[in-house]
């Protein structure tokens, strides 16, 4: 099959399910699509409650990831697949927000009022609502009278009279009433004869302006309120009498939102008297038509958005109280989580045209960078403690894991997460590391680095928040990035290193739990009962300050995390308890550490250092470097770890 062959079946078989899914009728014909099925008729909350939950959702809890336990414990939190792919780090926002739409659907007091997004910039506010219109989008087509301005529901061509006879024999309620425009189509072109009236599927579209509407801030010097609820033509004024429906445009926001969503572009930007257009439209569900045309039934679901600063003016101001008891507020601060961060700029790198290397670590670094500035201090522990705390890790003190309470750090904070670097600072950042290195096409946490620091100096801070953030990059994430770089070199070094690290972790499980139990250690091979090997278990345990009577806490501690684990199923490696963990990895890179420093540092190489430089750019090239990152990552351990 050549390509033009291939183009044209695709083409075809699009047509032909589109013309498969479209129909047009009469209103007597839509009766019995609706009798067929009464769940045809929704109103716009139950049409996206339905949107987001139909692909499905699943407890947090059920997901396999150790660190989501740690971080949750017992709280359920829904995951709903319809925002998975695209957003992370906000569950519990994001079940916020399906919990307003379940409750609107069910059509309650929440089906009445605004749902507002507040937080800072780039924390997804617009990426959300955007979805729910790429929602709608992608949902089923929906029923609506065939040449109406709203794409409104057929079912308002029932007369009020026989609504109760019509609602028990489909078994659905019907809420609303005809448009100015189809009021006098059905009285003019039909003799109102409404059961002849035509009826046909429409489709979402945002760029067509069905069922989606979008609304941004409005010159307040020149606020017009025919952007919500269109307007008269003037040309046809001469024709026909002012109060003519014939006159109408009715191709405001909300005139074209109805049955779907309005969005609300920093919302807070417009005059109050404004508002009120888009209160009425949510609490009375009905607009003014433009001129004397009385008032006009909408169904829509009204989503708004600001940053903090506008909620808070707003908010103060006591005259506003009317509007604010009409919103839900649902607060998307940025996320805290680094696991997630990373994967938000793997999202946004694999959308774009960004086709350069990226280094292993120089997202995490970001990341870093992006969550610490984030973060509220706190008595309890340092930020990048707090860091991995928040992400679920273990970070251990003087050979012990810390422990501090997750819930009372969260319920310290006041503001955490709405404030700080937001994503697209770190997406320029990346961009303007590659910039620099046009030639290697490769982005590294080294040239990133630069990158921020050169842009914190350049950019419009305060001088406190100015300090601190060059304080993060030139101290805090130099010092985290070269534990990652020796560990990372350690790793290529050692040969077969999860095997050496496991082989050190069974030996030192063996003479722990013997000398525990004060039992003698069965060798392994010759199957000799030996005498605990305190000197051994020592080079391991000094590695994390470990040291005299403090030796025998450990060792019962270590088998005593293990021994549950065990117990709970749980698989057991040298990864399970976080200070062993530790140690052993410290273990061997001290045992590698001089002949890293003499083979990575030496500018000329004897045949062996040679052989043993060779092989280990070999396992980093292995392990995702590019030969132009290793040769700066190289260079930069080279400059700064095992300083003589």
């Amino acid at each position: 099959m050549d390509h033009q062959t291939e183009f044209e079946t695709i083409i075809r078989k699009d047509r032909d399910v589109r013309q498969v899914k479209a129909w047009k009728g009469s209103f007597i014909g839509y009766l019995e699509k609706v009798k067929e099925d009464p769940f045809t008729v929704k109103l716009a909350h139950a049409r996206v409650y339905e949107i987001v939950t139909k692909p499905g959702s699943h407890d947090i809890q059920e997901m396999d990831d150790p660190r989501i336990k740690k971080l949750y414990k017992d709280e359920s939190v829904k995951v709903y697949n319809f925002f998975a792919d695209e957003f992370f780090g906000i569950e519990k926002t994001i079940a916020q927000i399906v919990r307003y739409f379940h409750a609107a659907s069910l059509k309650g007091e929440e089906s009445r009022q605004v749902l507002y997004l507040m937080g800072p910039v780039g924390s997804g506010k617009s990426s959300l609502v955007e979805k729910l219109h790429r929602g709608l989008e992608e949902s089923e087509a929906f029923y609506a009278i065939d040449g109406c301005p709203m794409y409104e529901d057929p079912l308002h061509l029932i007369p009020r009279h026989l609504r109760k006879e019509f609602e028990k024999m489909l078994g659905i309620h019907i809420e609303g009433e005809l448009c100015p425009v189809c009021r006098y189509r059905l009285k003019e072109e039909f003799n109102g004869r409404y059961e002849e009236f035509p009826v046909r599927t429409m489709e979402f579209s945002k760029r067509a302006r069905v069922g989606i509407g979008v609304v941004p801030p409005v010159d307040p010097n020149n606020q017009d309120t025919s952007v919500l609820i269109g307007s008269e033509d003037i040309s046809k004024l001469d024709m026909y009498s002012e109060g003519d429906p014939r006159v109408l445009e009715l191709n405001g926001a909300l005139n074209v939102g109805n049955r779907g969503i309005v969005e609300f572009i920093e919302v807070f930007k417009n005059e109050t008297e404004y508002l009120h257009c888009m209160i009425t439209a949510t609490q009375e569900k009905v607009i003014p038509a433009p001129g004397r045309h009385g008032l006009v039934y909408v169904d829509t679901v009204i989503v708004a958005h600001s940053n903090e600063a506008e909620w808070q003016k707003f908010k103060a101001d006591h005259t506003n109280e009317a509007i604010l008891d009409r919103i839900v507020v649902v607060r998307v601060p940025y996320n805290l989580r680094l696991s997630e961060e990373v994967k938000i700029y793997q999202k946004i790198i694999r959308n774009s045209d960004f086709h350069a290397h990226v280094a292993p670590h120089t997202l995490e670094i970001a990341s870093m960078f992006a969550i610490l500035s984030r973060l509220e201090p706190t008595n309890k522990c340092d930020l990048m403690t707090k860091l991995k705390l928040y992400n679920g890790e273990e970070v251990v003190e003087k050979g012990r894991t810390k422990k501090v309470d997750l819930q009372e750090l969260r319920d310290a904070t006041k503001r955490e997460g709405m404030s700080g670097i937001s994503t697209r600072f770190i997406m320029k950042a990346l961009d303007n590391a590659l910039s620099d290195n046009t030639e290697g096409n490769c982005i590294n946490p080294i040239n990133v680095r630069e990158a921020f620091i050169n842009m914190v100096k350049e950019a419009e801070l305060p001088d406190d928040t100015r300090k601190q953030y060059l304080e993060f990059l030139q101290d805090t994430l130099h010092k985290e990035y070269l534990e990652l770089l020796e560990k990372e070199i350690t790793r290529a070094f050692v040969y077969s290193y999860q095997e050496q690290a496991e082989a050190l972790f069974q030996n030192n499980l063996d003479h722990a739990e013997a000398y525990v139990n004060k039992n003698k250690v069965k060798d392994r091979n010759t199957k000799e009962e030996l005498a605990p090997d305190e000197g051994f278990m020592k080079s391991i345990e000094e590695q994390i300050a470990i040291i005299g009577s403090a030796a025998d806490g450990f060792r019962q501690e270590v088998i005593a995390y293990l021994w549950a684990a065990n117990r709970r199923g749980e698989r057991i490696d040298y990864r399970s308890y976080e200070p062993l963990k530790e140690a052993i990895e410290k273990k061997l890179m001290s045992s590698v550490r001089d002949l890293s420093r003499i083979v990575t540092k030496a500018r000329t190489r004897d045949e062996e250092q040679s052989e043993k430089y060779n092989a280990m750019v070999k396992n980093l090239l292995e392990q995702g470097y590019c030969p132009s990152c290793v040769d700066v990552v190289l260079k930069y351990a080279a400059n700064n770890l095992w300083k003589d």
